[in-house]
């Protein structure tokens, strides 16, 4: 999915140095890419997502539940896409788009080209982990992006509520061997983000260091940085987005009415579902959702 920015005009905030420079307001989507868009579309729906737009001119579909949009890239442009769904693209919502993309650059964000199509958005966009993509975003309020890009669904609901008050709670990112402090750079220097101290950590599976969002309290989400284990000499290639991370206010409450769905959780020795939070089991070869205890807006 691409998209163009407006350039800033008169009435914009400026963009401050701290503590949040890019005037960063949450996550405006996460995408995959998947040769079986249909196969993902199904676990999506049975977590509570439905389709309820598709795009103009591409084999792009968007799912939404409540504040949660996921976008399912089936577009094939010219490279085979992987039959196993990957985390390619996370849209940040921002003051400024065009403001934020410039000040990215600035500080050393490497830029990915835009190749717009008839009737597309230009969506701003740098390189992030791997071969994934950070899109800046600032129409998501009375006009949105996707006014433009997708045609509704007939007869769809456009916005269903979240299951069980579901909401972005971050996203996890594995990547190589003494990688952590130049991933926390990168969030830092890029986009204002901090580090949490070692004694603070959520949900089930505390590895890794956790970064968080300069975003106000109620859009504010989270980024976990987990290098392999010390038997593993060489990961560097294999480094990426690995899962999403859905913020629950009851987190049993949620496993039970997901159970009831037909989503499986990891209950072993090691990992099992409690009320700080949860690991589905993964599906289709890598995906798989954390559900954190968390109230909206702390």
């Amino acid at each position: 999915m691409t998209t163009v920015t407006n350039q800033p005009g008169p009435d914009r905030e400026a963009i401050a140095d701290a503590p949040n420079p890019i005037g960063l307001d949450g996550i405006e989507f996460i995408e995959y890419s998947t040769a079986r868009p249909q196969a993902l579309g199904q676990v999506l729906e049975t977590m509570g997502f439905r389709p309820v737009a598709r795009h103009r001119s591409r084999e792009v579909l968007l799912y939404r539940q409540g504040g949660l949009n996921i976008i399912v890239n089936a577009h094939f442009k010219g490279t085979a896409l992987s039959e196993q769904p990957v985390l390619n693209a996370v849209a940040l919502r921002v003051r400024d788009a065009a403001a934020a993309y410039r000040r990215a650059l600035d500080r050393g964000a490497w830029a990915v080209p835009a190749r717009v199509e008839v009737m597309e958005l230009n969506i701003p966009a740098v390189h992030g982990v791997g071969t994934s993509r950070i899109y800046f975003v600032d129409r998501h309020q009375e006009f949105s992006i996707y006014d433009v890009d997708f045609t509704p669904i007939p007869g769809v609901e456009q916005h269903p509520a979240a299951l069980a008050g579901l909401h972005f709670f971050g996203i996890v990112q594995y990547i190589g061997n003494e990688r952590t402090a130049d991933w926390t750079e990168f969030y830092s220097e890029l986009f204002g983000f901090t580090d949490l101290p070692a004694e603070q950590r959520f949900g089930i599976l505390p590895k890794g260091r956790i970064l968080r969002s300069p975003c106000p309290a109620a859009s504010r989400f989270y980024i976990q940085l987990i290098e392999p284990d010390a038997s593993v000499l060489d990961v560097e290639d294999d480094e990426g987005l690995h899962r999403i991370g859905l913020g629950s206010a009851d987190v049993l409450a949620t496993v039970a009415e997901l159970t009831q769905r037909g989503v499986e959780f990891v209950e072993s020795v090691n990992v099992r579902s409690d009320a700080r939070g949860a690991l589905t089991k993964t599906q289709l070869g890598t995906v798989s959702f954390e559900i954190v205890h968390n109230q909206p807006g702390t």
